[in-house]
């Protein structure tokens, strides 16, 4: 049976959105736990079970989450314009599944980091690009459904250190990692049955023949757009070479420069990991009331505001983990120091994140939705390959040093996207205008 129409799926609501933005949002939760639950442990158990050397696991920890964002980009353009968005995010969690069960056999464990970034790039893509279709022109609950669905996100990144890491650290790697296995499946389950509530899947073709504006609208496409993405895929490139230590060299500071006990207790070095998605969905109702509060004066910040603002907090995170670096040179600094930096970071990332994937999506041409999402998680290959090559440093550079590093990457990409500013206004101004037109072309008897 076809779906319902697109205008039915936005009259069904779940507190106030569409309900398939439940669906997606519960789907990517699952999704993340797999990921995320695999990630804490990886650095772990590559230097712990498997005894590399601290730059060789940090080399394919930064390999690995660069390849996991490299897929993508053919994974975009394999949903636009031939599979569809939801087939590709069946198959893609498939393929995710199944690698994730191949990490509990360690010598496979390069055969299964392989085979989650190659599902991992139908699927990512595929299944954020989705929530555009859910609202119609104009609805004013867009500009805060990325926002909503980012909590999705680290709902799953919160769950998974506790339930994989906890696991994996005290019964066994390979519970850890089939834990994170398991998530993916009843991601994908969840998917499946809800599908009723999403909008009919189309590849390109079928977009394109449906919409007989859709080749002037690309027709009008300014270049300065692509530039100005591309720009600002630089600067997110730059900053997630500091945001990415977060899962690696951040995480071998808290396992040796953090003293962890309170009390008679000694908190699991895996569920600081925690923190942030814990602290995501705490802050974004709290940031989410704050913008409405603006935009009904009239003075939400732009874009690009917003992004450079998030690289600037992040920037005083990493600040603040080198003066305590240098406060407990002798002795290992207090957890709360770290819980500090954490609420620093995380409001910093809440910024630039998920606004900058809106924007992506947003300026993406009609028929590329996927393919456009696609191109920030390109940025987030670049960021992370950048992020490996930094983490190197850590075994050759003082630690406060190496955060001071950190804050200057950070600080620089806070830079680069405060030069945008103007550009990208003036980019999402014309594009609102186009959009209106197209618009009034499609509506019945013009």
């Amino acid at each position: 049976m076809s779906n319902p129409p697109a205008a039915a799926h936005r009259d069904l609501t779940w507190f106030g959105q569409p309900r398939g933005l439940t669906i997606l949002f519960l789907t990517e939760m699952w999704e993340q736990f797999s990921y995320y639950g695999m990630r804490a442990l990886l650095v772990y158990y590559m230097t712990q079970q498997l005894m590399m050397g601290q730059e060789r696991a940090s080399l394919t920890y930064g390999t690995y989450t660069a390849m996991a964002y490299f897929t993508p980009i053919f994974g975009g353009m394999l949903a636009d314009r031939w599979l569809g968005k939801r087939r590709a995010v069946i198959i893609g969690g498939t393929i995710m599944a199944i690698g994730h069960f191949l990490m509990a056999f360690p010598p496979l464990l390069y055969i299964a980091l392989a085979t989650i970034a190659l599902g991992n790039g139908l699927f990512l893509p595929s299944l954020p690009s989705q929530i555009n279709d859910l609202y119609g022109p104009h609805d004013p609950r867009l500009s805060r459904a990325y926002n909503i669905y980012y909590v999705g996100v680290n709902i799953g990144g919160f769950l998974a250190p506790l339930v994989c890491g906890t696991l994996g650290e005290f019964y066994g790697w390979h519970w850890g990692f089939a834990a994170a296995g398991v998530g993916m499946l009843l991601g994908l389950t969840l998917y499946v049955f809800g599908g009723k509530y999403l909008p009919e899947a189309k590849t390109h073709a079928s977009a394109a023949a449906g919409s007989h504006s859709s080749a002037s609208y690309k027709a009008t496409q300014p270049t300065s757009a692509f530039l100005v993405l591309f720009a600002v895929g630089v600067a997110v490139t730059i900053f997630r070479g500091a945001y990415e230590q977060v899962g690696n060299t951040v995480a071998l500071w808290a396992d040796i420069g953090i003293d962890r006990h309170t009390g008679v207790a000694v908190i699991p070095m895996t569920w600081f990991q925690s923190l942030n998605p814990l602290l995501v969905f705490l802050l974004t109702p709290l940031l989410l009331a704050h913008w409405r509060k603006r935009a009904g004066r009239g003075t939400e910040p732009s874009a690009m505001r917003k992004m450079a603002l998030g690289a600037f907090i992040v920037a005083l995170a990493y600040s603040l983990l080198a003066m305590v670096s240098v406060l407990a040179a002798t002795e290992r600094a207090s957890w709360m120091w770290l819980v500090v930096f954490f609420v620093f970071f995380t409001l910093g990332e809440l910024y630039i994140l998920p606004t900058g994937l809106g924007l992506f999506a947003r300026l993406a041409p009609r028929g590329f939705a996927a393919t456009a999402v696609a191109a920030w998680f390109f940025a987030i290959f670049t960021g992370s390959l950048t992020a490996g090559a930094v983490g190197t440093l850590w075994s050759s550079t003082a630690h406060a040093e190496f955060f001071v590093i950190l804050a200057l990457l950070a600080l620089a990409a806070a830079g680069i996207l405060l030069t945008l500013d103007r550009a990208t206004c003036r980019i999402e101004a014309a594009r609102a205008d186009d959009s209106a037109a197209r618009q009034l072309a499609d509506a019945p008897g013009q």
